[in-house]
């Protein structure tokens, strides 16, 4: 009787373990957050500090395996010593930087005296190997293709780019069983036909056009099963599928065609996080996870009705989407619901960007959702005025900007903007000399406009965010100078 006793202690100690280790990473994930990369736009530059001092850890190897087309160093660390072979790649994309944070925050646990039984378990068992940015050239312009411009992703059988020919050569050396490939993806896509953002999704890309499922793809597939388990806790509803139609120029395609069973996540949108740094959470919990049940083998138990209940992509969101708005022309009344998304606008020198919003689509968008999202019924657009006597630029910000937006005005005019100015961090539209104001509703225009109310302003649309004259503040992320 002792020993069952002692046995089911035993089985409940170990399953509760198992159930609650994501949830003590999660809860302490800030002590590990690498608090130098606070934001997307970081440069090749940003990560070397980070990769210097990894070298003077014996946890790491890291060795230089090659260089991107304009010299700057690719990297490969390593640690462990498992019999497994994983192999994480992110940044393909240079704009597409979130998992890049991501494994920063891992190295940090890595070295921490923190969960020593979980880290030991992994090193024990894995040999893993990540590539944290492959594409430092596109990083460094904040854009999506090499030096070359081409798409890296694109380049897996003609491999003419110096980093895809490195991305192949260190995937044949390691003849890894498992990669990961790290991606972002727009922000605008949904769950399916739900309103829910698509804030991870994960794909066990094909490797023939008929989508065949063998072993190496198969065992992808058990592993992002486990791994929707654990990012549906901190993200419920919010994981997708990404579409799975063979690419046969694709890495992820190919890889998995190379024997290594290998997994896409792609970082979309979640609410109010502009900067991913919650996505970027997400993607620590995901590959952890994923570590785990690659070491532990239990992604072997798994079948495949995780993996096929996951719904696709669907691009049906938008940041603004404003319902039942009367619009006027011609002398008539019409209905229509108004989409808007807010564009990042870069500075030439891709020192900053800025927000350009502009009207996406009109009509009847009841198969689409917002971020944000307002029922107009009632309401009646106006493109708003402009303020008679210009106002000095340094002294826009002393401007009363909730009282304009209640007298209808929109915009200020300008005599001595700087040149290089685009953008204002005030909630109002600034208009330079002479510039006239034409805005109409319409595809592709500018959404800074008025909601009115028996005549009266209800709501202002400045620069695509929508402010509520009820209320005492107007706030928005920045107005722009036209």
């Amino acid at each position: 009787m002792r020993l069952i006793t002692s046995f089911l202690i035993f089985i409940l100690v170990t399953t509760t373990s198992a159930q609650t280790i994501d949830k003590q990473l999660y809860d302490a994930y800030d002590k590990f957050k690498e608090v130098t990369l606070k934001d997307r736009r970081f440069k090749h530059a940003d990560l070397q500090p980070l990769i210097n001092a990894l070298k003077e850890n014996d946890l790491f190897k890291v060795e230089k395996i090659g260089e991107s087309i304009q010299g700057r160093d690719i990297t490969l660390l390593s640690i462990g010593s498992g019999e497994t072979s994983v192999l994480l790649w992110s940044q393909m994309h240079g704009n597409e930087s979130t998992a890049t944070m991501a494994l920063f925050d891992i190295f940090n646990l890595f070295e921490s005296e923190d969960f020593e039984e979980f880290k030991n378990n992994l090193f024990r068992k894995l040999t893993i190997h990540f590539v944290p940015m492959l594409n430092p050239d596109g990083a460094e312009l904040f854009t999506r293709r090499n030096a070359l411009g081409v798409d890296l992703n694109r380049d897996a059988q003609r491999l003419e780019s110096s980093e895809a020919q490195i991305l192949k050569w260190i995937r044949d050396r390691l003849d890894a069983d498992f990669g990961f490939n790290l991606h972002d993806q727009s922000r605008y896509y949904t769950v399916g036909h739900s309103p829910n953002p698509a804030t991870i999704s994960f794909l066990a890309p094909a490797y023939n056009y008929p989508k065949d499922i063998n072993e190496v793809r198969g065992d992808a597939m058990k592993v992002i099963g486990k791994m929707n388990d654990v990012i549906q806790k901190y993200a419920p509803n919010q994981v997708a599928k990404y579409d799975d139609a063979f690419e046969p120029r694709a890495f992820g395609d190919n890889i998995q065609k190379w024997g290594t069973s290998t997994i896409l996540i792609e970082s979309g949108g979640y609410q109010n996080d502009r900067e991913k740094q919650e996505i970027r959470k997400l993607n620590f919990m995901g590959i952890l996870s994923a570590l785990e049940v690659i070491a532990d083998k239990t992604y072997e138990s798994e079948d495949f009705s995780k993996y096929e209940a996951l719904p696709f992509n669907e691009r049906q969101l938008f940041d603004l989407k404003i319902e039942n708005l009367t619009y006027q022309l011609g002398g008539k009344e019409y209905t229509v619901d108004a989409a808007i998304n807010h564009f990042e606008m870069e500075y030439d020198d891709h020192s900053k960007y800025y927000f350009y919003s502009s009207i996406q689509e009109l009509g009847d968008l009841s198969i689409y959702y917002g971020f944000e999202t307002l029922d107009a019924t009632g309401l009646t657009y106006s493109k708003g005025k402009v303020l008679e006597t210009p106002v000095a630029y340094y002294g826009i910000k002393d401007l009363d900007f909730m009282g304009l937006l209640k007298r209808g005005i929109t915009h200020v005019r300008s005599n001595d903007i700087p040149a290089n100015v685009r953008y204002t961090d005030h909630p109002i539209g600034v208009l330079r000399g002479d510039r006239s104001l034409n805005d109409a509703m319409a595809l592709g225009s500018h959404s800074t406009f008025l909601l009115n109310k028996g005549g009266v302003p209800r709501y202002a649309v400045i620069n695509g965010f929508l402010i509520d004259l009820n209320k005492g503040e107007a706030k928005v992320v920045n107005g722009v100078v036209r």
